[in-house]
């Protein structure tokens, strides 16, 4: 059979490139424009998607890390250095009362440095299945006195009640004296640090805190304030300033109840709300202005009874005790206006131990 001739197919003749003017030469930029897009996409495609999931990456990871942080903060209520720090720079809630934000950090510190006293004077192990009961108690204690200081922090802004700094300054001073004499600074932080692992900021903030609850404490008990100027009236009408008959004619009950007493020598430095350093500076049988208690707890009013030969005083004293602050707190409890963002026991009073 004759083989058909193979068919070879002829290579074309190369072109040549056709010649650039005026007029071709958008047609031939679009043409190399046209090639070079193949790279560029695929490039510009692979950048996105990276971007896309670093973003998306970042966000898991700050999920991860808030959920952890929440985690520590609230199920486990770990206290901690580092978390307390973390308290610290994000104002986180441990509590709400009224509507008002109880700060974790106000909480830990509190918390922490009771912790620490205990560990550090009495020995308190917290591992211990027998240091529960005490570490529970210092965790009510703490959050208790938490709400409360927000809740003085609210009242305080309704009613413009402020503290100043010169308060702040000389209450630290009054914490610095003792029957030894006045403690340099240095003395003093060093001490709150070790006995307490305070520093001196924290001391201050605690300080500050504690004198605007006071404020308002005394602003808000009109209670207080009556019975104050009834106990003046009652000795200003009897000759003999005897304490314990005018605290007897004002009527009072519970925890409003108008204390009288007398106070055997002890130093001028006593801590005592400023009953002996009042004392101190008036003569014998003389009677003092009514006047707030350096711990807030009331006014007191004072007579000199007598000076021993250790410059120690004794004297006599009438104590009218603040109550309304005490009861509003314990009236949100009531009405459910507080909150608490962590489980802590509630402390029985017959079953707190004695510190």
């Amino acid at each position: 059979m004759k083989k058909l001739p193979r068919l070879k197919r002829k290579k074309q003749a190369d072109q040549k490139p056709a010649r650039i003017t005026n007029e071709t030469v958008a047609e031939h930029r679009e043409r190399i424009l046209a090639g070079g897009r193949r790279f560029k996409y695929p490039v510009q495609y692979a950048r996105h998607r990276l971007v896309f999931n670093t973003i998306l990456i970042s966000i898991g990871a700050l999920v991860l890390i808030v959920l952890f942080v929440w985690w520590q903060l609230y199920p486990q209520q770990n206290s901690s250095t580092f978390f307390y720090r973390i308290t610290k720079v994000v104002p986180l809630p441990v509590a709400v009362v009224d509507g008002e934000s109880v700060a974790y950090s106000n909480y830990l510190v509190a918390y922490r440095s009771q912790i620490h006293y205990l560990q550090v004077k009495e020995g308190l192990n917290t591992d211990n299945a027998d240091s529960k009961k005490q570490l529970e108690y210092q965790q009510r204690r703490s959050i208790d006195n938490a709400i409360s200081d927000a809740y003085a922090a609210k009242v305080a802004r309704e009613q413009n009640i402020s503290i100043t700094t010169k308060q702040v300054d000389d209450a630290l001073n009054q914490q610095r004296q003792s029957r030894d004499g006045v403690a340099s600074k240095e003395t003093y932080d060093a001490t709150t640090l070790d006995l307490f692992n305070l520093n001196s900021q924290e001391v201050r903030g605690i300080t500050e805190r504690q004198l605007l609850k006071q404020e308002v404490a005394y602003k808000i008990d009109s209670l207080a304030t009556a019975q104050r100027d009834k106990v003046v009236a009652a000795l200003a009408a009897d000759k003999d300033k005897d304490f314990d008959k005018a605290a007897a004619a004002i009527e009072s009950d519970g925890a409003s109840k108008i204390l009288s007493g007398v106070e055997p020598f002890v130093p001028r430095t006593n801590r005592d709300g400023g009953r002996a350093a009042t004392a101190a500076k008036l003569q014998k049988g003389e009677m003092s202005q009514p006047f707030k208690s350096t711990t807030g707890d009331g006014y007191y009013i004072v007579k000199l009874l007598d000076v021993d030969n250790d410059s120690r005083v004794s004297y006599a004293y009438i104590k009218i005790s603040l109550t309304a602050f005490d009861s509003k707190v314990k009236q949100l409890h009531a009405q459910g206006k507080i909150k608490e963002y962590i489980t802590i026991p509630e402390i029985q009073a017959q079953s707190i131990p004695s510190q």
